[in-house]
């Protein structure tokens, strides 16, 4: 057991002064800096000052202890206690004397503060300062300490006026250095603030401009689709009736260009068709239109659209069966156009091998639809790529399909509508993989807020 460093009755306020010398000479000697060491005079002053004024006296004791490493000083008396201590402690009741005051500070300035009270047993306060690191704790240090302040002579108590009067002083000086340090940060966070302020400015105008050219774009999309479409669906129906020979039989040769023709037509409409949707999804007009249906009538559909296209022997499109599977209550039509477009590039890119649909459902009333190819691959650098708009990826396949780089971006766009999402896996040599998984019933998105609908129907105009 560690004895104490020093024990001594505190009586009068002669007493109080030589406490307060001695608890900064004890902290001095075990390596304090000046802060510290009128941290822990001042607390301990309050402290024995309270013991004297209110219970006519006490004990004061300066220990070491281990674990935490700390120098502690208790003061304890036998007064009446202190009534409403927790009020005290909270700040809610001071007495007309000025009591709590001390304790409050005290406790400020200390790493460690206990206080045991009540009308029986008095009132017993203990303050802890942590020591300073790499400061031995022992019997010898005890000692040596002891010793030491023994060599010490207390000084008068003019002399700690004196010293109390230069606390003071850089305590005050302390505290202009902090004052003009706040002030400088306060400047700085000025400057900053107005650098903010300037960035918010300049990326609300960015935001503006890009909501303008979103616009700008989705009218220009819109516009030129629905121009394009009347002489596609011109060359469409004219090379319909050239080729059921309406108005007369063609050569072998002329038959040939005319298919030709409606083939590119046919591309071109489907391109037209793709950009109206991407435009309808961009600018917040695309309508969901739930209808309830089954998956095994959705394949259905797609197994009969797909069945004369399937481009050559080599490569076959499977249907798996579904089974026990809920009904659905979505977009029919947008889901089937997202199926459509994966199924079409799965067979562009599958040179040999299969492409296989599937659908399972999930345990949060989801339902997840596959698609699998054997074919060509994607590369992980390229896999987002190809979901931006009129992307295309260089490859001997690509040359040879056609497209403009639509189907994959206005699906993902349509899952998300569906409040879905369409993800991919793929590696090059090993085919891929794209899974669709939506609600099986749709739920309309809500904007609780008025501001924000009136914001969406902005957007929307």
């Amino acid at each position: 057991m560690i004895p104490s460093i020093l024990t001594t009755e505190i009586r009068t306020e002669q007493d109080v002064v030589l406490a307060r010398q001695r608890a900064r000479q004890i902290a001095a000697l075990l390596g304090f800096d000046g802060l510290d060491q009128t941290r822990l005079a001042t607390a301990l002053s309050e402290i024995a000052r309270n013991a004297v004024q209110y219970a006519g006296g006490g004990r004061l004791t300066f220990e070491l202890t281990r674990d935490p490493a700390m120098l502690l000083v208790r003061v304890s008396d036998h007064g009446p206690g202190i009534a409403r201590l927790q009020d005290v402690l909270d700040g809610r009741y001071r007495s007309s004397t000025g009591m709590g005051l001390g304790l409050l500070g005290a406790r400020r300035l200390s790493d460690h503060f206990e206080i045991d009270t009540g009308r029986e047993r008095g009132t017993a306060v203990e303050l802890g300062k942590t020591l300073p690191p790499g400061t031995l704790v022992s019997s010898d240090v005890v000692a040596r300490l002891s010793r030491e302040l023994a060599l010490v002579a207390p000084a008068d108590p003019l002399s700690e006026v004196r010293a109390q009067n230069q606390e003071l002083l850089n305590a005050l000086q302390e505290g202009r250095e902090r004052q003009q340090e706040v002030e400088r940060l306060n400047q700085e966070l000025a400057e900053t603030n107005r650098g903010v302020l300037a960035l918010y400015a300049e990326l609300d105008e960015k935001a503006a401009d890009l909501a303008r050219a979103s616009e700008l774009k989705s009218r220009f999309l819109s516009n030129i689709s629905h121009e394009l479409r009347t002489p596609v669906n011109a060359i469409l129906n004219i090379s319909g009736l050239l080729i059921d020979h309406v108005d007369g039989p063609l050569n072998s040769e002329q038959e040939r260009q005319v298919r030709f023709v409606r083939s590119a037509a046919l591309t071109l409409a489907e391109m037209v068709n793709d950009l109206l949707d991407l435009a309808r999804i961009e600018a917040g007009r695309s309508v969901v239109r739930p209808t309830a249906f089954t998956v095994a009538d959705l394949f259905a559909g797609l197994r009969g659209m797909f069945r004369a296209i399937t481009p050559t022997e080599r490569v076959t499109l499977l249907f798996e069966e579904p089974a026990d599977l809920p009904a659905l209550a979505t977009d029919e039509g947008k889901l089937s156009q997202i199926l459509r477009n994966l199924i079409s590039n799965a067979l562009k890119f599958t040179e040999q091998g299969e492409v296989r649909v599937t659908a399972a459902s999930e345990p949060n009333g989801r339902i997840t639809f596959v698609v699998a190819d054997t074919g060509i691959g994607i590369a992980p650098e390229d896999q987002e790529r190809i979901f931006e708009e009129f992307s295309q990826l260089e490859s001997a396949l690509q040359r040879r399909a056609t497209g403009a780089g639509l189907g994959l971006p206005l699906s993902r766009k349509l899952a998300e509508l569906l409040g879905g999402q369409l993800t991919l896996s793929s590696a090059p040599g090993e085919g891929s993989t794209f899974t669709v998984s939506i609600p099986a019933r749709y739920i309309e998105p809500r904007v609780s807020d008025p501001g924000l609908r009136a914001l969406e129907a902005v957007q929307h105009a």
